[in-house]
């Protein structure tokens, strides 16, 4: 082959964009800088309103920027304590939701039988539900069993309604753990119960944490179920003691409210950055398993 021939021809891995794709790219870029905007304005408002004593419900930068709106909510009636309730609810509820999603996942993974489809489809249309759906006789059962304001039943609760899909999720990532590692270590004569703790669990840090993080998230956010079955202030989580910043005939206390909610993001942001920096990555299985 001539070297002129060589050099006419495109090298692999560089193409010419086309002016259609070109098109296509902008008008992507464009779409995707506009929702960007979207997503950025809301953020924007709670950032300068936080920071302004005469906050209103529109996007503008403070007169004379000051710390006063923060000050006034971290109270520990106010702040400290909803934040503490919250994050105790919502850790409770997670621990016992992942707890339960392994050794209910364990059996539906590991062994087949023609009631696993229609249990896990069962379960999948309990997720479906709306909680307010459901919140009535809850209710009346709490009553009955006298556990209004107990933070321990509505933690568990919080993790039974948010079982279904945790129970799908992890399922899912068993699913992906190779059974041949349980069987070695049941070889070495490790019990079924040793070797989902000892070999399946580990394997699946990342994936548990992933579970806890949505079931978190959810319990945080949460203000109908607590509102309802939580009737001391004491007991009361962020979600619900938030309310206090709307007052009566539509008054809202926009700078103590943007401070409030900056304060509430903290520790979900920090749950963040522990899980993606300590439990984060992909399942460790390479290796695991000589062919």
């Amino acid at each position: 082959m001539s070297v002129a021939a060589s050099q006419s021809r495109p090298r692999r891995g560089l193409s010419i964009a086309s002016p259609q794709r070109r098109a296509t790219r902008f008008w992507a870029n464009v779409v995707l800088t506009v929702i960007g905007l979207l997503f950025a304005a809301p953020l924007a408002w709670v950032v300068l309103a936080s920071i302004d004593s005469a906050a209103t419900y529109q996007v503008a930068w403070p007169a004379e920027p000051t710390l006063n709106n923060f000050a006034d909510v971290l109270t520990p009636e106010l702040t400290l304590r909803p934040l503490l309730n919250s994050l105790l609810l919502s850790t409770g509820a997670a621990a016992v939701t992942v707890v339960a999603s392994v050794l209910a996942a364990y059996p539906l993974s590991r062994y087949r039988s023609r009631f696993n489809g229609p249990f896990l489809y069962s379960v999948l249309f309990a997720s479906c539900l709306p909680i307010t759906a459901i919140m009535v006789p809850v209710y009346s059962l709490f009553v009955q069993m006298r556990l209004i304001n107990q933070p321990w039943a509505v933690a568990l609760f919080l993790a039974a309604s948010a079982l279904p899909m945790a129970l799908w999720m992890t399922k899912n990532f068993m699913d992906s753990v190779p059974v041949s590692l349980e069987e070695a270590a049941w070889v070495d004569g490790a019990s079924a119960m040793r070797a989902l703790l000892t070999v399946v669990v580990p394997l699946m840090r990342p994936a548990l944490s992933v579970v806890f993080v949505f079931v978190f998230l959810q319990a945080w956010g949460n203000f109908f179920v607590p509102f309802v079955l939580l009737l001391t202030p004491d007991w009361q989580p962020a979600a619900v003691s938030i309310y206090s910043f709307f007052g009566q005939y539509g008054t809202v206390a926009y700078g103590r409210l943007a401070a409030y909610s900056l304060l509430y993001s903290i520790p979900v942001l920090g749950l963040y950055l522990i899980v993606t920096r300590g439990l984060g990555g992909s399942f460790a299985l390479s290796g695991a398993v000589k062919g």
